[in-house]
């Protein structure tokens, strides 16, 4: 018997919401993926991926994907041709501008793919309107906020610049869930005799990688940053020279020493011992803040970025090697996408973690259509049964994605899409500066699109076919064009991996920034209060990331237990492990099993995030819809619970 077998291998790229950006080598027999393996060749992703990744076949080849557009019809949807969807779509579009104006048709986006084509479909949407979008960043949007205050930038070092530091403090920052591919140059400059730290209210695997686990407060993280800045002042560690490169350096010493060491060791909830030795450490250069994305989804979000962004800068570890905060990489900067003017042309803007609220009190007009492209905001946003009742009460809610999430399941009209195994996009990354092709390896079933090949197909109908006739290779070049001439166009990047020219070694290494002034801008105000629970509500939420999903991108079987909140022994007085017990804030209630942790602190509850409203597992239908600071960043880590009794 001849076995005709057809074997292929294609390298490819992970779009999902990580900032690792991997370069995937896939498997291919008979047009069907057999292996997924990270890329061997790449100086970030070394041959391996992540848990999530390396089960995606699962996701890929799920029953559950969704492989024809479908329509509601009361309770339930049915299969329904393209032509007859987009015909649909396109009427009612035309209708709603022509009688309310574009703002009563709202564009979300999210990071459901990481793709720079996904801009495309921003783009289609600005012409056709422009309409309604977002603001902000529910993930990210305090802290972009903060350093682009700060420093008029937002990006950091070589990710291998990290090998140069004494000293690096991951402050609130898990690697082992959110990152990694940063856990191999964190081992190899602990081998070269690097001290590692670890700051964070939660006490997670990275402390064990760690030579020191400091474990402040929920939201404590500024008064910490208060109290180093206070002890190197004091002991005359700071920068001398700091006042030539700063602004308001007077202002923040004086804000820094206004409180001892031992006042903001008790507000951050540290022993005056743990911060001067961490300003011994810290001083000790040169030294590296990683900052982890959770720190500022909290109210005073943008306050505790700026407090350590300039606890960095005074202690005169900005522009040199082995120095710097990393908080994130500028993704876009190696690409053109200046054809997207976004904010500064929407007829309105909506705060993401405003998403239902703010649809539901659009007025002049009001919001009649809203179409939703990588994101399910009824899991990942606040108030998630707010979310849902928005989505539910449009004239057309329209929602693109490859299974019937929660979210679709509020649609009118679902549109089935491509997988990262079937996209043709480009990535830059926000953890290292490397730059990735993604391109389809395998066809995508027959009635499904990718997201450009939606609004391509809806461009005519809508009188936009001239602006949307090109093919996505065209898209590529011209995103791409400004690293023709600087060893990043398209072909160099199909040829190997390609660093982004964008991309600086050094931060800062002529101590010139590009704000107004040319000047670090430092704080003036900072608000160090930390989070506080109540009397009547003791513990606070805390939804995290984990190794075993990104997102709300659940396999579905994993729903179906209770979701797991983990607490220490004694938060749990009167209940034992593996209890059944209602979680209750002033928003909601969730059905969850305890998990007993005496590593924890007794002042908060961690629960996984993404569970899935339907199954009663999603934390966010417990948190009040609110933004930080600044920066239109939720606030996720606020939210005061109770453990109220057995079910």
């Amino acid at each position: 018997m001849i076995d005709v077998t057809t074997q292929r291998t294609v390298r490819t790229a992970c779009n999902r919401d990580c900032g690792d950006a991997c370069s995937i080598v896939v498997t291919v027999e008979n047009d069907r993926v057999t292996k997924i393996a990270g890329d061997p060749d790449h100086p970030i992703t070394k041959g391996f991926l992540c848990h999530r990744t390396s089960r995606f076949l699962e996701r890929q080849y799920s029953p559950d994907r969704l492989m024809t557009p479908l329509v509601r019809n009361g309770e339930t949807f049915e299969p329904a041709s393209w032509d007859s969807v987009l015909n649909r779509i396109a009427d009612s579009m035309i209708r709603f501008r022509a009688e309310s104006g574009p703002a009563s048709i709202m564009h979300y986006r999210c990071g459901g793919s990481m793709g720079m084509m996904k801009l495309v479909t921003d783009y289609f949407f600005e012409r056709f309107g422009p309409v309604t979008i977002k603001t902000g960043d529910v993930c990210t949007g305090a802290g972009d906020s903060a350093q682009q205050l700060d420093f008029g930038t937002v990006d950091s070092h070589d990710i291998f610049d990290l090998l140069n530091s004494k000293t690096i403090i991951l402050w609130g920052k898990n690697p082992y869930a959110s990152q990694v591919h940063l856990l191999p140059v964190l081992r190899d400059a602990k081998k070269n005799g690097t001290r590692l730290i670890l700051i964070d209210p939660v006490h997670h695997q990275t402390a064990q990688l760690c030579d020191q686990f400091i474990q402040p407060r929920p939201g404590g993280d500024a008064a910490l940053a208060m109290g180093i800045a206070c002890s190197l002042f004091e002991s005359g560690k700071a920068d001398s020279s700091a006042n030539s490169y700063c602004d308001n350096f007077d202002e923040f010493k004086s804000l820094a020493c206004s409180k001892t060491v031992e006042q903001w060791a008790l507000q951050a909830d540290v022993s005056p011992d743990e911060i001067i030795s961490l300003a011994d450490a810290y001083s000790n250069g040169p030294s590296a803040i990683i900052a982890g994305w959770g720190m500022q989804r909290r109210a005073n979000g943008a306050a505790t970025v700026r407090a350590i962004d300039a606890l960095a800068t005074v202690s005169g570890n900005l522009g040199i090697a082995g120095g710097g905060i990393s908080y994130c990489f500028a993704r876009k900067g190696a690409f053109d996408y200046s054809f997207l003017q976004g904010e500064a042309v929407a007829p309105r803007t909506i705060p993401e973690p405003l998403f239902g609220p703010g649809i539901l009190a659009a007025a002049d007009p009001p919001i009649r259509m809203v179409w939703v492209t990588a994101a399910n905001p009824v899991v990942m946003l606040p108030e998630s049964e707010t979310v849902k009742r928005a989505l539910e009460t449009r004239e057309l809610t329209v929602v693109v994605d490859s299974f019937l999430t929660d979210t679709a399941q509020c649609a009118d009209i679902v549109l089935p899409t491509t997988t990262m195994l079937e996209d043709d996009d480009l990535l830059g990354a926000y953890g290292h500066h490397w730059l990735a092709e993604m391109q389809p390896v395998v066809a995508p079933p027959d009635q499904v699109k990718t997201d450009y090949e939606i609004v391509r197909a809806l461009a005519p109908l809508v009188g936009l076919s001239d602006e949307f006739s090109d093919d996505v290779e065209t898209w590529k070049r011209r995103m791409l064009k400004p690293g023709d001439d600087h060893g990043a166009s398209l072909d160099d990047i199909r040829r190997g991996p390609v660093r982004s020219p964008a991309g600086p070694s050094i931060m800062f290494a002529d101590r010139k920034f590009p704000t107004e002034t040319g000047r670090a801008n430092l704080t003036k105000n900072v608000d160090t209060t930390p989070s506080s629970a109540t009397t009547d509500r003791p513990l606070l939420l805390t939804s995290l990331s984990t190794a075993a999903v990104q997102g709300s991108q659940w396999l579905n079987g994993a729903q179906d237990d209770h979701l797991p909140a983990t607490v220490h022994p004694d938060s749990a007085a009167g209940f034992h492990a593996d209890d059944v017990v209602t979680l209750e804030s002033e928003h909601g209630q969730l059905t969850v099993r305890l998990k007993l942790d005496p590593n924890q602190r007794r002042d908060i509850v961690l629960v996984p995030k993404g569970g899935w409203l339907n199954k009663g597992r999603c934390a966010n239908a417990l948190i009040k819809a609110q933004t930080t600071d600044a920066g239109d960043c939720a606030v996720y880590y606020d939210t005061p619970v109770r453990i109220c009794h057995r079910v």
